[in-house]
């Protein structure tokens, strides 16, 4: 059974000040589009960079990674890889990007060629709670579940009490925990994380309401 995820989740695209970077009227609303939460929007503003001949190579890498995630998120994982792909051949050492492309591919049911990403993108940024996250459910859905366990733990590790009340949400959802959404991790969100690890029809993370509700 595919595991849930939601786009409170994936939106871990760090904003790399692409606004400030293209100062001035019309580019500049145009960059505030590819920034916005409106996925119809951020697909326009972003495609109006992407097809610019005055964008830069990194204006227009950023560009191709924010429209990628819009379409993920919309659950269009084969665009949005081809989007990543791009972004990743005009910056080959994007971290975020790396880590988006895998985790589209996870979404879309092909986890496992999203591994080489995912490993990539720790290399070159270990500190990523985001990061660790992704291996762990790509672990997860190819039975690694011991080293799934272990990645989440190291994601709660980096992101502290916010990633610890995602867990608690989303382990709420999945009826392990009935605790507090506190992002305290006690003892008894640490088993109920362990068992959902282990199981590959589980998923720690929550939807995308009570996602907001809980890290608000």
């Amino acid at each position: 059974m595919p595991m849930r995820r939601t786009a409170c989740a994936t939106l871990f695209l760090t904003v790399m000040l692409l606004v400030a970077a293209m100062a001035g009227g019309a580019r500049a609303e145009v960059a505030t589009d590819c920034f916005s939460e409106d996925w119809n929007r951020r697909i326009a503003g972003c495609t109006v960079i992407i097809e610019s001949n005055s964008a830069t190579p990194a204006e227009k890498s950023q560009a191709y990674a924010m429209r990628a995630l819009a379409l993920s998120i919309k659950g269009q994982y084969d665009v949005a890889i081809r989007d990543y792909d791009e972004a990743i051949r005009i910056a080959p050492d994007f971290a975020v990007a790396l880590n988006n492309r895998a985790w589209a591919y996870f979404k879309w049911g092909k986890g496992l060629r999203g591994m080489p990403d995912v490993e990539r993108s720790l290399q070159l940024n270990p500190l990523s709670e985001h990061t660790w996250d992704t291996r762990a459910h790509i672990r997860q859905t190819i039975g690694q579940f011991a080293g799934a366990f272990s990645d989440y733990e190291r994601a709660v590790d980096l992101g502290g009490e916010r990633m610890v009340k995602l867990y608690q949400c989303g382990l709420t959802e999945m009826g392990l925990y009935k605790g507090k959404i506190d992002g305290i991790y006690t003892n008894t969100v640490r088993e109920a994380l362990r068992l959902c690890a282990f199981r590959k029809d589980c998923d720690p993370l929550p939807g995308d309401e009570q996602c907001r509700q809980a890290t608000s």
